[in-house]
């Protein structure tokens, strides 16, 4: 279940003053250079929060070089969930006043996180409780836009930001955790990352948690970053045109198990559950015949589902082969 903290909620609306937190794992260490120099005068401080990475040393050297970047580095790898959370205890206890949270290959543009922090600041001083605002990105391998989730009956909305919507705050009901700024206020109040989810559906269980919670959350238009998903990603017909990101085999086995044990609990919503099902449904059709690693996907995704049934949480099996 999520982590909490035992920390007093601040009276005021958070600042732009942002430490970023960067989980590692294995990382291209040209990208990282490229993401640290991304985030120079954006951000007062960086947390790069390796989780066992054999090029652990490079990282450690790369943030030496920097008096506003720290190395915080676990032994082996304990999960995304708990390397968020540590950034995120790290950075409050600092006295940050909002985390960004970002990938190892997410490369923020000019201005991003002054986009993100206005649009922040703005919606509080508005009365909004904020949970998170968050940056739009354009898929590094193949440049395909993302959209702003919005739930609705049978399907979720894709919003996509156009040139009409610069300066535009488009509600949203989830988003990834890459590029999302959270105000401190926020973490005190909902607590942290579920960290028995290990790797998938962190991001989406802390906002439905939020959303159940009369919680908002914001996509901003004008922040932009370059993203990458999965291992490489895909073009199928699902009614219409969807990119598909394809992972190795043992991540559907995290997307499957964390789905079903979501959909066990009270908070998340019946639109979410029902559209997810259909989610995993279309997964399961092209990454078990058409895409990938096809049986290998097929009993990640089966394991996954029998493992959620039965409510285990935490890394995979070690006789699990990944």
């Amino acid at each position: 279940m999520p982590t909490d903290i035992n920390m007093a909620t601040p009276p005021v609306p958070p600042s732009p003053g942002v430490t970023a937190v960067v989980v590692t794992y294995h990382p291209d260490p040209a990208t990282l250079a490229a993401q640290v120099k991304c985030l120079a005068g954006q951000v007062e401080r960086l947390l790069l929060v390796d989780n066992g990475s054999g090029n652990a040393a490079e990282i450690a050297a790369l943030a030496g070089e920097y008096d506003w970047v720290e190395f915080i580095g676990a032994g082996s790898n304990r999960g995304l969930g708990w390397a968020h959370n540590e950034g995120i205890r790290r950075g409050l206890a600092d006295g940050a006043d909002a985390i960004l949270l970002l990938d190892q290959d997410s490369l923020p543009r000019s201005g991003m996180v002054a986009a993100l922090a206005r649009a922040l600041v703005g919606q509080c001083q508005r009365g909004v409780q904020v949970a998170a605002v968050g940056a739009r990105y354009l898929g590094s391998d193949i440049g395909h836009p993302s959209y702003f989730v919005q739930f609705r009956p049978l399907r979720f909305r894709h919003h996509f930001c156009t040139e009409k919507d610069a300066g535009e705050i488009i509600p949203a009901d989830m988003l990834i955790s890459s590029g999302a700024l959270f105000p401190r206020e926020a973490l005190l109040e909902l607590g942290l990352m579920d960290e028995g989810l290990f790797i998938d559906h962190i991001d989406t269980e802390w906002f439905l948690r939020a959303k159940d919670r009369g919680w908002r959350v914001f996509g901003v238009c004008d922040a932009v970053m370059d993203h990458g998903l999965g291992e490489r990603t895909v073009m199928v017909w699902l009614g219409r045109w969807r990119y598909l990101p394809v992972h190795q085999p043992f991540r559907y086995y995290y997307i499957y198990r964390n789905s079903v044990l979501l959909y066990r609990r009270s908070y998340p919503s019946r639109r979410w559950k029902y559209t997810d099902m259909l989610r995993l449904a279309k997964m399961f059709v092209v990454f078990s015949l058409f895409a990938g690693n096809r049986r290998q996907n097929l009993r990640m995704m089966c394991r996954g589902l029998a493992d959620g049934f039965k409510g285990r949480s935490g890394p995979i099996d070690a006789d699990l082969p990944r």
